[in-house]
Order: C-alpha cells, then sequence, then structure tokens
C-alpha cells in the first residue's frame, strides 16, 4: 500500500513538473497573448454585431419614413447619401480657409437640400428637413460600423494585439455614442423639441412667443422685440423643422444693415447648448466671452470678425447637459436650465447696455420642434 502510495505521490510531481514546462513552453512562445486576442477578438465582434443591428435598423427606419411621405427613389437617394463625404480643404496654405470650408459645407447643405427636394415633392419643409437628419444618423451610424469593423479586420490581418486591445477597451464608449444617435433617430422623426435646441427655445422665449419673425435665408430667421428700452434682434434657425441654420452668415448680416443705417449694436450675446463633464449637473447655465457655437469654424468666425471689425461685447451663454441629452428629446432638466438662461441673457442686456440701445441675441443650435 505504502508503494502505491509513493509511485501515486511520484506521477502527480511528473504530471505537475511535465504541465509547468508545458506552460513555460507556451508563455515563452507567446500563446497567453494569442489566448487573449481570441478573447478579445470575440468580444469586439459580438459588439460589432450590434453596431450593424444599429445601422440597419436606422437605415431602415428613414427608409420607411421617406416612403410613408412618398419619396421617389427612397433607397438610391439614401445609398447616395449614406456614403455622402467631404473632404477637407488644403490646409498647407491656410490663406482664404475658412472661406473653401464654408463653400465645401454650403456646397453640401444645397446638395442635400436638393436631393430631398427632388425625392419627396410632395411633402412640406419640415418633414424633408426630418429625413435629412434622419438620413444623417443613419449615415453617422453606417460610419461608426465600419470604422471598427476596419480596424478590426486589419488588427488580425497584421496580429497587431496592441491594436485589437487598444479597440476592446474602447467599445463601451463606442456603443453609447452609437446607442444615442440609435434613439436620438426616434426624437428627431418624430418632431420633438432636442437638448440642442436649448438656444432656438431662449430666443423664442425673449420675443415671448409672438415676434414676428423675417427671414435673413431660406433657413435662417429674425424678430426684433423691445426689452426695458432696448431693441433687442433675435436670431435663430428656422423652425420647427431640423435645422441650425447659418446664424453667423445671418448676425453679420443683420450687423452690417444696421451700421450702414447709422446704428451700431452695443452688445452681441450667443446662446448655445454645450458638452458638460462627468459629473457636472444638466442644465447648469455659465456665461463667458466669445461665440458659443459648436460649428468647424466658418459660422463662428463670422461672429469674432464682425465683433471685432465694430468693437461689439461678444458675450457667451451656455446650457450645459451630455452628449445623450443634447440630441435626444429635451428632458425636464434642460427646460429648466433653458428658464435660467433666459433669465441670465436678460440680466446680461440689462447690466451690460443702456435704454436705447441695440442688442443682438443669437440663439444657436438645432431648432427641430421649435417654430417661431
Amino acid at each position: 500500500m505504502a508503494v502505491a502510495a509513493m509511485q501515486l505521490a511520484d506521477w502527480i510531481q511528473a504530471i505537475a513538473q511535465l504541465a509547468f514546462l508545458l506552460i513555460f513552453v507556451l508563455l515563452f512562445f507567446g500563446f497567453n497573448q494569442r489566448i487573449q486576442i481570441y478573447m478579445w477578438s470575440r468580444d469586439i465582434k459580438a459588439k460589432l454585431r450590434i453596431l450593424e443591428g444599429m445601422a440597419r435598423e436606422s437605415r431602415k427606419k428613414t427608409l420607411d419614413f421617406m416612403l410613408k411621405h412618398k419619396a421617389r427613389d427612397a433607397e438610391k437617394i439614401l445609398n447616395q447619401v449614406i456614403d455622402f463625404f467631404v473632404i477637407e480643404p488644403v490646409s498647407i496654405e491656410p490663406t482664404d480657409i475658412i472661406k473653401r470650408l464654408d463653400h465645401l459645407f454650403d456646397t453640401r447643405r444645397r446638395r442635400f437640400k436638393d436631393e430631398f427636394s427632388k425625392a419627396m415633392p410632395e411633402v412640406d419643409e419640415v418633414a424633408r428637413s426630418k429625413a435629412e437628419t434622419a438620413a444623417e444618423i443613419a449615415s453617422a451610424l453606417n460610419f461608426i460600423y465600419r470604422i471598427v469593423r476596419h480596424i478590426l479586420l486589419l488588427s488580425e490581418k497584421t496580429r497587431n494585439w496592441i491594436l485589437i486591445m487598444q479597440l476592446q477597451l474602447l467599445m463601451p464608449q463606442i456603443l453609447r455614442i452609437a446607442e444615442t444617435y440609435r434613439r436620438a433617430l426616434d426624437d428627431f422623426i418624430s418632431g420633438v423639441p432636442i437638448g440642442d435646441a436649448a438656444g432656438p427655445l431662449v430666443a423664442v422665449k425673449l420675443a415671448n412667443y409672438n415676434g414676428s419673425w423675417r427671414h435673413v435665408d431660406d433657413e435662417t430667421v429674425y424678430a426684433v422685440t423691445n426689452y426695458e428700452g432696448r431693441e433687442v434682434i433675435l436670431v435663430k434657425a428656422k423652425g420647427p423643422g431640423s435645422s441650425v441654420g447659418r446664424p453667423g452668415y445671418a448676425t453679420e448680416r443683420l450687423i452690417e444693415e444696421y451700421v450702414n443705417r447709422g446704428v451700431k449694436p452695443s452688445l452681441l450675446i450667443t446662446v448655445d447648448a454645450a458638452l458638460k463633464l462627468e459629473g457636472e449637473d444638466s442644465g447648469v447655465v455659465a456665461e463667458g466671452v466669445g461665440a458659443a457655437i459648436g460649428d468647424p469654424g466658418p459660422e463662428k468666425i463670422r461672429f469674432e470678425r464682425i465683433a471685432a471689425k465694430y468693437g461689439i461685447p461678444l458675450r457667451a451663454v451656455i446650457v450645459k447637459m451630455s452628449l445623450e441629452e443634447a440630441i435626444r428629446a429635451m428632458t425636464k432638466q434642460i427646460y429648466e436650465g433653458v428658464e435660467k438662461a433666459v433669465q441670465r441673457v436678460a440680466s446680461i442686456i440689462k447690466s451690460e447696455s443702456k435704454p436705447g440701445d441695440l442688442v443682438v441675441v443669437v440663439g444657436v443650435g438645432n431648432t427641430i420642434g421649435v417654430g417661431q
């Protein structure tokens, strides 16, 4: 019995040594990394299927919305729009880069409008603008899916485990952004105000919902009201369709017109939604100096140039919110922030201008669900 026990112990020891040697060899040749890469790849592929589902769902909803409004060649138009792109202008020669960038964005905007006007001639501008935005959301989700797939396949092809690791660590954040876009699609199609409509809503509230709004261009409107002896020009995108308008262009044009009449604004205030930092409360209102607008450059620089040209103080008021709140239906917290922003703008007008002055207030943002 004792001999058998000793033999069993020797066998166990031998097997343990062999297992240790095998593990050492596997570690030496990097099999642990291969196992880890396999696990990371499986996790990414599972999330990639979710992204693919979101892209397909958003495309189907957009197509259904277009067909519901009797769009012609809806699928063909949607395929063209989803893969539409803008090539940035040459930056190595910065001379006039803003003008070139503005031209490209304007060409893109008009191209979208023309395509949807031809495809949906029997519906109003509001429905067409919703279809445009829905197509852009579908395009964004499709782009996210294709980029993630590209990085995954490239990293597997080159056996780049660092790239796979980085992608796997970023996937929760990517999925969060994609899910936000997916949910936002329903809000845009239904036409409810979103968080980014905070700026236009402030302008409408300052006009007491009954301003006589006039067009500056096809997507931007303005109204003139009186606040405690000051003449106030209010600018916003034309609603209630999905549009951000051209607030910088409109403001520049209006100020030039008034200056030519001999009246120079004493104050220019921009109001917009702004992304909050994690840990900050939603709906918090803050003020500062500069142009409050999330623009690549062409519209923002118009505010800065016209303010600098005539020495007009350029003030900014923002309503803080998360990305989800910015492109989803407006929450109670954001609406309360809008009310506070109205009070803050009124306070700035009273403290930084005097009766008889001309003040310009611009509500920047997507005016979906916010008419005039």
